[in-house]
């Protein structure tokens, strides 16, 4: 008999912790903030100041390729220059980038031009704001979070009309708190393109991310870019880099 009852109080402890144990974690579920998420995505992805090369892609339906190869430091959240060093078309020219305003420089024609983050310094599905993205937790708010299993999927909506993207969908992976897939929006609800982030690299002082980006878009079809990154790391750099006036000396800073 107290062997029953002992086995009926035991049973009872278990279903009592397991029911806490669910409890708990629903309510961290719901205590989770979507912009918490995101800040620790940026801080993930980069360091608060680096200096980076990649290469960017444009391949077309009939699998033509177009090259670039681009050196770029940031400074911040909202600080970014772009240094063009192939094709030598191309080589020399800078762009520039402080918070919504961007610029480009081409050796021998002047002052830098101003340029709009829809436009695209390389053709293609990049445009300008891809190429010189800032942080995602400056440029949007995290309306919703919803807990996928192996992913959180945040809502994202710009804080300001002259972001490039009116809403992205966000799928981070909750181990590694990365970015998977993002999915971007105009104003009308209309998919303009979405991103993969895929081939996780260790790239040193502690950096483990994506090193490789792809995208496709529903109003290019069988159009891609990709964006693979060689190297990030840590800089430092004086506040002077940041300026229409050094964009002619970025090459300097390799």
């Amino acid at each position: 008999m107290w062997f029953k009852q002992l086995f009926k109080t035991v049973n009872q402890i278990i279903v009592q912790a397991v029911i806490s144990f669910c409890f708990l974690g629903t309510a961290a579920a719901l205590a989770l903030d979507g912009n918490d998420v995101l800040r620790q995505v940026d801080k993930n992805m980069q360091p608060r100041s680096y200096e980076m090369y990649r290469k960017l892609i444009n391949i077309e339906p009939d699998g033509s390729k177009k090259e670039f190869v681009l050196y770029t430091v940031k400074k911040g959240q909202d600080k970014m220059v772009a240094l063009f060093l192939s094709p030598a078309s191309e080589k020399g020219r800078s762009t520039l980038r402080l918070g919504d305003n961007m610029w480009l420089y081409i050796p021998n024609v002047g002052r830098p031009l101003r340029i709009t983050s829809l436009q695209s310094v390389v053709g293609g599905i990049f445009n300008n704001s891809d190429i010189l993205r800032l942080d995602y937790s400056v440029e949007y708010n995290a309306k919703q979070i919803t807990d996928q299993g192996d992913t959180y999927l945040l809502e994202l909506k710009a804080k300001s009309p002259s972001v490039a993207y009116n809403n992205l969908k966000m799928k981070v992976d909750k181990k590694t708190f990365l970015p998977t897939t993002i999915e971007c929006y105009a104003v009308s609800g209309m998919l303009i393109k979405t991103l993969h982030y895929t081939k996780i690299k260790d790239f040193g002082q502690g950096l483990i991310r994506p090193s490789m980006l792809e995208t496709d878009s529903p109003l290019h079809k069988g159009y891609r870019s990709v964006m693979l990154f060689a190297e990030v790391k840590k800089k430092e750099l004086p506040d002077e880099v940041f300026t229409l006036n050094y964009l002619s000396k970025v090459d300097e800073l390799r």
